[in-house]
């Protein structure tokens, strides 16, 4: 249930000693204050990792169960931890598996944690939060009709069971999970998910147990490397799931697990469009580097709904099951995953790699990749164009992001040749997958510069950064 401003207690069962109430004196910890998304995050604040499990006792409803260990640490001290939290009525807070009096503001769309003492850099702590209810609200801010972001529900209708999954882009991971949730603090991920016997659950990662006792099976994955919130997939219902053969694509020639999971009944049509999931998975980490992940598939869910790169298991709804754009989202493992952006304004980097990707698929079948990227100039030509970082919600998404982007990548192919333009993706993703794993479109330019020079850096910024749109880069003639 929605609730208003909140203050409440831990448990006094949990400890033996009294919980004080929130100090009220506390003054408000510092966001992350990025340009599109000014509340999100908390300055300082580090997230390792999210140990998650989660009880869907009737999937098709909005109802679900949910207890998250984060292990945390932080680049300044702070007295205060304040997530990211719009999600079911939190029952129980605990420091270290001590209570601790917490806060919980729906107006500000925050859980406010007070420790025992602060959290400084160099230490570590262990934040458990215990929630029951329905998640949050939040509406896409950028999509063209209505969309609840966060969790899904698909009710149970006629002979089809009800199913759940997440669908979290931009900014929804928070609706159902406490969390740092921006893209520039990534983190790894052991997602377990409960649900009724019958049912399957899948999430982001390498399933690494399943346990049926009773009514109910426990499904638990591992996700070993660092990933956005965003990006992060859960999924229920009574799927398919189809295993294919390993391939090493993966760093060091790491055989990569394949899997996707199929909703009772989905047509062979839909599924025709992952039969070359292989062969696209080998052409892109020819052209992008070693595929960053331990497995790779696709959920296939019913909505009429945009896909998305939930990380190592993409988001695709029936509707959106075309082979282009399970390219598309393939891509975005490496861009967007991989390599994510540092700030919303930067998501560009992302989107118009993984649209790039489209391209070099179409090449790789033989068209001319020449003429789709023509197409997309003669499409901004008529739509109108802007600078390539975002200033405003409705713009992270629409077409500038997506097919200007691409060009700009097109255009840095052109300066260079083909060769230098694959070496220089290569290094791109070995850089800036390291250490935080995000970039900037500042230091996207820089390394531009440092790896083409300064005429190819100059040619690229044209398209990131002048309000028309430039003339048509010609690659390979």
């Amino acid at each position: 249930m929605r609730r208003p401003l909140l203050s409440l207690l831990a448990l006094a069962l949990l400890t033996a000693a009294p919980v004080p109430a929130q100090p009220a004196s506390s003054p408000p910890a510092e966001t992350l204050r990025d340009p599109i998304f000014p509340g999100l995050g908390q300055a300082g604040l580090d997230v390792r990792h999210y140990d998650l499990h989660l009880t869907v006792a009737e999937p098709g409803t909005r109802e679900v169960r949910g207890v998250v260990t984060l292990t945390l640490a932080s680049t300044r001290p702070l007295a205060q931890i304040r997530l990211d939290f719009l999600g079911p009525g939190v029952e129980a807070v605990r420091w270290n598996d001590r209570a601790v009096p917490f806060q919980a503001d729906e107006t500000a769309a925050k859980l406010t944690v007070t420790p025992p003492a602060p959290l400084r850099p160099g230490g570590a702590a262990r934040l458990t939060v215990e929630y029951a209810g329905t998640p949050g609200e939040l509406e896409d801010p950028d999509f063209p009709t209505p969309l609840m972001l966060g969790w899904q529900a698909v009710p149970a209708e006629g002979a089809r069971a009800g199913a759940s999954f997440v669908l979290s882009e931009p900014n929804g991971t928070h609706t159902f999970l406490p969390s740092n949730d921006h893209p520039s603090d990534k983190a790894t991920f052991t997602t377990r998910v409960t649900v009724p016997r019958g049912y399957v659950a899948a999430a982001s990662g390498l399933e690494t147990g399943r346990v049926d006792g009773g009514d109910t099976s426990t499904f638990t994955f591992t996700q070993g490397e660092p990933i956005p919130t965003y990006a992060l997939g859960i999924f229920v219902d009574r799927f398919l799931r189809v295993d294919e053969t390993a391939i090493p694509v993966g760093v060091g020639g790491r055989a990569v697990v394949r899997r996707d999971f199929f909703p009772p009944e989905t047509p062979g049509t839909v599924r025709a469009a992952y039969r070359r999931t292989d062969e696209a998975l080998r052409l892109l980490s020819e052209w992008f580097g070693p595929y960053p992940f331990g497995a790779y598939g696709v959920a296939v869910v019913t909505p009429r709904l945009p896909a998305l790169e939930t990380a190592t298991l993409s988001t695709m709804p029936l509707n959106m099951s075309t082979e282009r754009v399970a390219v598309h989202e393939i891509a975005h493992q490496w861009f967007g995953n991989a390599v994510t952006p540092a700030t919303w304004p930067d998501v560009w980097l992302s989107e118009g790699m993984a649209a790039y990707a489209e391209l070099l698929w179409t090449e790789h079948l033989g068209g001319d990749g020449q003429a789709y990227a023509a197409r997309w100039h003669a499409n901004l030509t008529r739509a109108g164009t802007r600078p390539l970082r975002a200033t405003r919600a409705e713009e992270l998404f629409d077409l500038s992001t997506y097919q200007r982007g691409a060009l700009t990548f097109h255009a840095l192919r052109a300066e260079i040749g083909d060769a230098a333009f694959g070496d220089f993706l290569r290094a791109y993703v070995t850089r800036f997958s390291a250490g935080a794993g995000t970039v900037s479109t500042p230091a996207f330019l820089a390394f531009v510069r440092e790896r083409a020079g300064a005429e190819a850096e100059k040619s690229v910024r044209r398209w990131v950064e002048e309000p028309e749109l430039p003339p048509l880069p010609v690659v390979g003639r």
